[in-house]
């Protein structure tokens, strides 16, 4: 007789890359198969299969998680320039010029937006876990940051009527080519950012120059996988200038240069600071946050963070030189001079995606007995001023519902980021927008002890959860695994299996189990 749990509901699975996915493999057989007769549809969304089947397996993903409701994600590669490179010339058969956005951009942000979900992280509770403190005494690490364009010199403003944003871009040739449109509703932010890319290149001057006159490591911080068009196109201008002026001088002094995602770097550097070192981040407006916590840091104590998430900006860099036009319901909002190559991001919120998030928001913290801590920049952002005006919204309906929010206060993102870790209260929830909340909560979980010991949930309105592992595919330990043919496997799986457990106990809930002896 089968002496497995019998689970009358499904479960999805959604695969991963590199050492994730090999420990990731080792839990399931484990764990589930092992213990559990449980149906479960599991897909295969590595970084190779993505390109393969040219993003079709990402909506396979988000239409499973719809049908089903519960599902466990693995962590997944999103491929640079040269890992592109080298699965096209792997599969010659796949037309480089013809991939669908979701064969080579990050999976995560189309399945949130998919599953209309909210992302909240925090700690995972272990008993037996010896936090080892950042140590900042001693350390000299200076953030260097662009002082112009990007988000900071944004058009944004709040959509007048329910229509169509067109992004429309006017060349050498005079004739309008539309570059991008979307829907919006009466109320909806939106905005648009651009960079000018000689701006770009002349900042990645000074901030070479002035790591090698300071003799101080070089660390570079982008969000280069989720907005390629905006954020890796200055990448690129910058790396380029790195390898081409820069790389033997610095080498030659016997430093080193670091680049690594803006999120994963900010959690590396607070939590374990180098001791002497120039930290680039040439977005303004994440530099400026992260420029005002790094001159603050003194003391720093544990605590938790979740995150509100509507990734899907439109961003390329410009082909040509030219004008670049926004209409809103066939009306001209707005219209800047753009340059060849200069960067480009239109991003756009649903009003009613943002209210459910402060729901959302409100209920964890009620139900876990949290303070809420909210980061918005109100002072020059109508995009931002929507989310106030929200809350407020949601407080009073509350209210009228006899059912009071827990204590929250709004300030600034830098404010919010500087007492999430210099005075923390004891039990608070940060609700951040997306590349914030991405940033944040990783430096929340790296000084609760690393990305392996936080939880990540992903919550839509209509109770569909994903769970998942907030760390990436340990690109440099499965290096070491293939090296050894698998006789080094060095992967802390207590994440994974945390959000295995979390999943299955979200199934259990809501379906009957029939236990067999």
């Amino acid at each position: 007789m089968d002496s497995r749990i019998s689970v009358t509901s499904p479960l999805v699975i959604l695969h991963g890359d590199e050492m994730a996915q090999v420990a990731f493999d080792h839990i399931l057989k484990k764990f589930v198969n092992s213990r559990l007769d449980i149906q479960l549809e599991e897909i295969d969304l590595s970084a190779e299969n993505r390109l393969l089947t040219n993003g079709q397996v990402v909506i396979d993903a988000i239409e499973a998680l719809q049908r089903h409701g519960v599902g466990v994600k693995n962590a997944g590669m999103t491929v640079n320039r040269q890992q592109l490179e080298d699965l096209l010339r792997k599969h010659p058969d796949v037309d480089g010029n013809n991939l669908h956005p979701l064969a080579t951009k990050s999976p995560n942000g189309a399945i949130r937006k998919g599953i209309s979900g909210n992302i909240t992280r925090e700690d995972i509770k272990f008993r037996n876990l010896n936090i080892r403190r950042p140590e900042w005494v001693g350390r000299d690490i200076e953030v260097d940051t662009m002082e112009f364009g990007g988000i900071k010199d944004s058009f944004n403003q709040l959509s007048m009527a329910t229509g169509v944003v067109k992004l429309m871009f006017v060349g050498s040739s005079g004739d309008p080519v539309e570059l991008h449109r979307r829907e919006v509703r009466k109320g909806d932010p939106w905005l648009l950012a651009t960079n000018d890319l000689d701006d770009v290149k002349a900042w990645a001057h000074r901030f070479f120059q002035r790591a090698i006159a300071e003799k101080r490591d070089v660390y570079l911080g982008l969000k280069d996988t989720v907005i390629p068009g905006y954020d890796g196109a200055m990448r690129a201008a910058i790396e380029d200038i790195y390898h081409s002026d820069y790389k033997k001088q610095i080498e030659d002094l016997g430093l080193k240069y670091f680049y690594e995602l803006i999120d994963a770097q900010a959690a590396r550097i607070v939590s374990n600071p180098p001791k002497r070192a120039l930290w680039g981040v040439p977005d303004n407006t994440t530099g400026r946050k992260l420029l005002k916590l790094v001159n603050q840091l003194k003391s720093i104590s544990r605590m938790s963070a979740g995150g509100g998430d509507q990734y899907g900006s439109f961003n390329m860099a410009a082909k040509e030189d030219g004008i670049l036009k926004v209409i809103v319901d066939g009306d001209e909002k707005h219209a800047r001079r753009v340059r060849k190559g200069d960067p480009m991001l239109l991003m756009s919120n649903d009003r009613e995606a943002i209210k459910d998030w402060v729901l959302q928001v409100f209920r964890d913290a009620s139900r876990k007995d949290k303070e809420v801590y909210f980061g918005l920049k109100r002072e020059y952002m109508e995009y931002d001023e929507v989310y106030s005006d929200v809350i407020t919204e949601v407080r009073r309906e509350l209210a009228n519902e006899d059912t009071p929010p827990p204590s929250f206060m709004i300030m600034r993102p830098s404010s919010q980021l500087k007492k999430m870790i210099t005075d923390p209260p004891r039990n608070a929830l940060y609700p951040s927008q997306n590349l914030d909340g991405d940033i944040f909560s990783d430096i929340s979980a790296a000084l609760g002890g690393s990305l392996a010991t936080a939880s990540s949930i992903i919550e839509s309105k209509d109770g569909t959860m994903l769970f998942e592992a907030p760390h990436g595919t340990a690109h440099d330990l499965y290096l070491k695994y293939l090296e050894s043919d698998g006789k080094i496997a060095h992967f802390n799986p207590s994440a994974l299996i945390f959000a295995l457990a979390n999943a299955g106990y979200r199934r259990q809930r809501n379906c009957y189990c029939r236990f067999e002896r």
